[in-house]
């Protein structure tokens, strides 16, 4: 399945400052550029925090290394919207700074950005899990479930042979770009999933 990822909704010219950035000179930015945050960053680009207008608005300090918020949450260039967005509501902010493989800042993604993610129509929701999910992925037929969709949230039903396809099913339905919720009304002829032995430790086994 094709899923949208960040670095086509994030904006790649990011207004930064550096933790030694003045007060007065990081509030100056947010009024110019008419923003309401932006991230601070080292001399090598990676993200140290995150100054917004509300930070400035509680506390004063020299720099923004007194007021900015850290460590920053970022996310990946690569990861997937939705999850972008899932994180972004989880951790209560309103902009994510986007970093590359080595955590270099190469961009900037709102909740207006990823907004957009969630605009799509109900029946391009259903089409997506119909033809992508149930066809594509899981080479079932299209008609194996009802796939019903009012407002962003799926509702699937019906009965399939495994419950690890049910399983599977509602966690592909989930990363669909647009789906808000999804409602499991499924069933299974087998529970498959209790099939799994357990794994086989030994002395030396130091995982957890």
């Amino acid at each position: 399945m094709k899923h949208l990822k960040v670095a086509g909704l994030m904006t790649d010219d990011v207004v930064t400052a550096l933790p030694d950035t003045s007060f007065r000179e990081a509030a100056k930015l947010l009024a110019v550029h008419d923003i309401s945050g932006l991230p601070v960053v080292d001399e090598d680009d990676h993200v140290v925090g995150v100054v917004s207008e509300s930070d400035l608005l509680a506390r004063r300090a020299p720099t923004v290394h007194g007021v900015m918020t850290s460590p920053a949450v970022t996310v990946y260039a690569e990861e997937a919207a939705a999850d972008a967005a899932r994180l972004m509501v989880r951790r209560g902010v309103e902009r994510l700074p986007v970093v590359d493989e080595e955590e270099r800042l190469v961009g900037i993604v709102t909740r207006r950005d990823l907004l957009r993610v969630f605009l799509r129509p109900d029946p391009e929701i259903r089409r997506r899990v119909r033809e992508e999910i149930l066809a594509d992925a899981m080479d079932l037929p299209q008609d194996a479930v009802d796939v019903h969709v009012l407002d962003g949230v799926v509702t699937l039903a019906g009965r399939l042979r495994l419950r690890s396809q049910a399983v599977m099913l509602l966690r592909l339905t989930e990363r669909v770009e647009g789906v808000v919720a999804v409602v499991d009304e499924l069933s299974a002829r087998e529970d498959d999933t209790r099939l799994t032995p357990p794994s086989t430790r030994t002395a030396y086994d130091f995982s957890e």
